[in-house]
């Protein structure tokens, strides 16, 4: 190979300079040729670990997988044409999750797009909706004011991304040929910082917040997906010790609180129908993303509190609950610091209530799973306590997140997922990205319909040693089953659930990758210890469930 054939195009040069020293580390490179220069540029710089992922629909989720671990924002690069566009399903997902992506795409020249030249389509701003802001780079820097330009778009670009809340940008670089061997003057980048203005809450506000939640009035604070937060857990602590707070944690918030409840659906299931609405709440404070459960939701929308306080840093309004009646433009840590000396116990009994309703549902719990039959559900039984601890967990979406929040497993470190969007595209891409980006142990556990139609990730080579693969292989789309009205439809079976038995071994088997399989309670049990323990290589357990009886079992569950 001949090192003297490089590429000197200068926006190659800011780019790569500016990513290195806005911190950025990891890199995911797709082929391709347009973007030569960039792949160039970025690969000699030791700075920068670089990664070739084939399919870039891929690459983009292992960068929401990366971003999501390391807390870091990671680089997408691609060549012109289509290529930008399959990245578009992880731009939304880091979208919502507000993770920092910088997608670059390699374009042709403005002058050539929609003049029938190969790999030329209207790229920029062709993922307008679904990233912070959109830039493109001049094709060439001609004069010390285009470079100057394009210096200052790159700086705002990485800028926008890092600044709270976090999102992906796009930054499209169009370049003329050629694309190598090019000798460009040498001009220094410069770095433009943007300094965040401190978010803070008044005191006299925080004062009178805090003697709302100091009243008696009956508090619910909900937490939904988030990133693991130490000192927003010790705050929450305290307060969830008060009468008349009670805390709600769906399993992504990562919030370990002794007194929250984290298994919301199966509490919600027991509640009585006729006493609503002793349960529900004067003020009810919500934060974090989206939430997963469906029954929350209705409770929270049917019983309205007086109440609704929603904590963020965004500028856009979210009502989920449809009861919005204070948008606080604040990180709930930096929240809940603020009001917490205000905040005092009050007398009340609002918890005491909840806590019974908790006890009476894990009672019910235990009761039914004593007699159920091997289903999805007791799969889960066995599956969740048996986590490595210390693990990181990804949880596919259907069916595979709603299960888990029926359990307690406070031994992993966080569990994630795909719900910026709630999709079943990308998420063992995810979790390969994630285990790179993380020395834990990390364990996906999947749907054999997300894992077909993401089996791509397996052929991205080198797969981190420290992933396990849990594939639920109950043959089908099975939510569709739980789902009242699209069960009863003829199309049910080949429309909704798309039954079919997915080889899950002969995937295994054509990557190289060590496999196990389950078909009953016993060997599940007993594979469990030797599926986790640490071997240095990779590997999928298939866990087979009989598809019709799950949907039986979680239904008799519900309404037990």
């Amino acid at each position: 190979m001949n090192d003297n054939l490089y590429s000197e195009k200068e926006t190659a040069k800011i780019l790569t300079e500016l990513l290195v020293r806005k911190g950025v580390r990891r890199v995911l490179l797709s082929p391709g040729s347009r973007n030569a220069p960039l792949i160039i540029s970025l690969t000699r710089r030791r700075e920068l670990s670089c990664r070739v992922v084939l399919d870039e629909r891929v690459a983009a989720y292992m960068a929401v997988g990366m971003a999501q671990q390391s807390g870091e924002a990671v680089a997408l690069v691609c060549t012109s044409g289509t290529a930008l566009l399959n990245y578009a399903p992880a731009v939304v997902e880091a979208f919502y999750q507000h993770l920092p992506l910088i997608v670059i795409s390699a374009d042709r020249p403005e002058e050539w797009i929609d003049q029938d030249d190969s790999q030329t389509i209207r790229q920029y701003a062709a993922l307008a909706p679904f990233v912070k802001a959109s830039y493109r780079l001049p094709a060439e820097l001609s004069c010390a004011d285009e470079q100057w330009y394009a210096n200052r778009l790159v700086n705002e670009a990485l800028n926008t991304a890092l600044a709270s809340p976090q999102g992906p940008v796009h930054l499209d670089v169009p370049f003329r040929e050629p694309l190598y061997g090019i000798k460009a003057y040498p001009m220094p980048e410069r770095m433009i910082e943007t300094v965040p203005v401190a978010s803070t809450l008044p005191d006299a506000e925080a004062r009178r917040l805090a003697a709302m939640l100091s009243s008696g009035k009956r508090v619910l604070i909900v937490a939904s997906f988030a990133v693991p937060d130490a000192a927003l857990a010790s705050l929450l602590t305290r307060v969830a010790a008060f009468p008349q707070v009670v805390l709600l944690t769906e399993s992504l918030a990562n919030l370990p609180v002794a007194e929250a409840i984290p298994t919301i659906d199966r509490v919600l299931s027991v509640m009585p129908a006729d006493r609503l609405a002793e349960y529900r709440p004067d003020i009810l404070i919500t934060f974090g993303g989206a939430p997963v459960s469906r029954r929350l939701k209705r409770f929270l929308r049917e019983n309205r509190p007086e109440e609704h306080w929603r904590l963020d840093t965004d500028g856009h309004i979210v009502d989920t609950m449809q009861s919005l009646t204070r948008h606080i433009r604040l990180a709930p840590s930096d929240f809940f610091t603020a009001v917490s000396p205000y905040w005092q116990p009050a007398a009340c009994e609002y918890r005491d209530l909840w806590r019974a309703l908790r006890e009476e549902a894990a009672r019910r719990h235990d009761a039914f799973l004593s007699s159920a039959a091997w289903s999805d559900f007791t799969a889960f039984s066995l599956l969740m306590p048996a986590l490595p601890a210390g693990a990181a967990v990804q949880l596919s979406n259907g069916m595979t997140v709603r299960y888990a929040q029926l359990f307690e497993y406070p031994q992993v470190f966080r569990s994630d997922g795909n719900r910026g969007t709630s999709g079943i595209d990308g998420s063992l891409s995810t979790a390969v990205g994630a285990a790179i980006a993380s020395n834990r142990p990390t364990v996906c556990i999947i749907g054999d319909m997300s894992f077909l139609y993401d089996a791509a990730a397996l052929a991205t080579g080198d797969l981190p040693p420290n992933l396990r693969i849990v594939v639920i292989c109950n043959g089908s789309g099975g939510i569709f089953r739980t789902l009242a009205g699209v069960s009863e439809l003829s199309e049910s079976e080949t429309c909704f659930e798309t039954v079919r038995r997915v080889d899950v071994e002969g995937y295994a088997r054509l990557h190289g990758i060590d496999f196990y399989r389950a078909a009953d309670a016993v060997s599940l049990r007993n594979l469990l210890p030797r599926f986790f323990q640490e071997t240095g290589r990779v590997a999928i357990l298939a866990i087979e469930t009989p598809r019709l009886l799950n949907a039986e079992v979680l239904k008799a569950y519900f309404s037990r």
